[in-house]
């Protein structure tokens, strides 16, 4: 029995059921899911990334991510919509394979797997990293430690993931929201070493507002990394088949994105060069550390890579949970292994979550040995990878809208603002950013690995469909 055919078995009540059809456990709260779809959007990205994208693009930079962030607000609401009208676990190639065709949903399963795989690989070396600003310790080990920790997590309960994932946005909150007030107390009161040249017109009065290298084009250049710094905030839509209340706690969440953007971005970004000039900041260096500094906070850089190391944590913990519900979701489907089916007494999908914690650990170890450019280039991947989620949300959410303006499917409660014009708009502004990817040589390789990954998942699924080309996984739904 598939996913699908289980989840209508429970259709209407299920919200209420303490194991949703899926055969999860409905234990994901308000509190856990608002504080997952927070953390999703603040990450590395912000805290480390940022950075670069300053020295590059000055102060439009803040332009850059406001742009990125309704556009990431318009994906959230056609998610929203499409959870509304059938709320599951493997959400993304769920609604691939109903809409897009078995091969969309198989290619969407796969590669957002894939992505998680990758980013919980960077993340869990990157926290090991870390690691070392305190302690004197082989990397290696403590890779080994923050795995075998997060996988256990995971193994254990969905409530228990839900916990560690509300205390670690909650490190990141807390970190964004004092460094705000700090700056705004700077900006008014003129504390700290920076009193005397703190100001607003740090944001135009140094070079104007677009004072890159090359102007505009120089802010257009910086959406691959601030899009980057994004991926993960579609994850909410995975905790829908353990949400206890998915139909009220998800279109809550969902809404909540454009003043966490606008606050734990937009606005931390203001602040902070408002506080410290564009100018002074350089690629690689933490633009929270950055103002530290400029306030003759001595405390600043040890705060902030305790962090940034919640955040690559939190990265880690989430890649473990969702690779399991993916992979759990194909096998359902008849598109991966059936022993991905299996499930503990709580509810967690054990092989799934093994097996890619288990190449989780054979990427630290590649990138404990062979450290460099080639592992980078892994990174720019993931990010082309995670990007094709959102493309196919996009793409579902068209064609479902279609067929329920023509009566063929149930309206969703949560209807998204603009319809298909803004889930089009939002389709041209990713195009814009895979665009620039090309246009940058240290990006270009990930396009060129998109093709590769693709021609492997084509023959994959050509083989699984020989040996059953009459199963429900390789069938067009109507």
């Amino acid at each position: 029995m598939t996913s699908v055919q289980v989840d209508k078995q429970h259709d209407g009540d299920e919200a209420a059921d303490t194991v949703s059809g899926e055969g999860y456990h409905r234990a994901l709260g308000a509190r856990q899911i608002q504080m997952i779809a927070i953390g999703g959007a603040i990450g590395t990205g912000l805290f480390l990334g940022a950075g670069k994208g300053i020295s590059i693009a000055g102060p439009s930079l803040i332009l850059a991510y406001a742009a990125a962030g309704l556009v990431i607000f318009f994906i959230m609401r056609a998610l929203g919509e499409l959870l509304m009208y059938r709320p599951v676990s493997g959400s993304f190639s769920e609604y691939a394979r109903e809409f897009m065709g078995p091969f969309a949903g198989f290619v969407t399963g796969w590669t957002y797997w894939l992505f998680w795989v990758v980013t919980g690989i960077t993340e869990v070396t990157a926290a090991a990293t870390y690691m070392t600003y305190w302690w004197d310790i082989p990397q290696w080990l403590s890779a080994l430690v923050f795995t075998v920790i997060l996988y256990g997590a995971n193994l254990i309960s969905v409530k228990l993931f839900g916990e560690l994932e509300f205390w670690f946005s909650m490190v990141k909150v807390t970190a964004i929201v004092g460094m705000i007030l700090i700056c705004a107390g700077i900006l008014t009161i003129g504390f700290s070493d920076a009193g005397d040249t703190a100001s607003v017109t740090h944001l135009w009065d140094l070079g104007g507002f677009f004072a890159g290298k090359d102007g505009i084009y120089s802010t257009l250049m910086t959406l691959q990394m601030v899009m980057f710094a994004f991926l993960a905030v579609e994850l909410v839509g995975v905790t829908a088949g353990e949400s206890k209340d998915p139909k009220t706690v998800l279109p809550k969440a969902i809404n909540t994105v454009p003043w966490r953007i606008a606050v734990f971005y937009v606005g931390a970004l203001i602040m902070i060069l408002s506080v410290v000039p564009w100018t002074e900041f350089k690629p690689g260096v933490s633009p929270f550390v950055a103002a530290f500094e400029k306030m003759g906070l001595g405390v600043g850089a040890a705060i902030v890579n305790f962090v940034v190391l919640t955040a690559a944590l939190s990265s880690c913990n989430s890649g473990m949970y969702s690779t399991g519900r993916m992979l759990r979701d194909l096998a359902l489907n008849g598109q991966g292994p059936k022993v991905f089916t299996k499930l503990t007494r709580s509810g967690t999908p054990l092989i799934g979550t093994t097996f890619s914690a288990a190449l989780m650990m054979v990427g630290v170890w590649i990138n404990y040995q062979w450290p460099g450019e080639a592992f980078n280039y892994v990174v720019s991947f993931a990010t082309i990878s995670g990007m094709w989620a959102w493309i196919a949300i996009l793409i579902c959410h068209i064609r479902y809208r279609a067929k329920a303006d023509r009566g063929e499917l149930p309206e969703s409660s949560f209807k998204a603002p603009g319809g298909v014009w803004l889930s089009a708009f939002a389709l041209a502004f990713l195009a814009l950013v895979i665009v620039t990817m090309g246009m940058d040589e240290g990006n270009r390789v990930a396009l060129y690995g998109a093709p590769v990954w693709g021609l492997v998942l084509a023959v994959s699924y050509l083989v699984l469909k020989a040996r059953n080309p009459q199963g429900a996984a390789f069938v067009k739904r109507s």
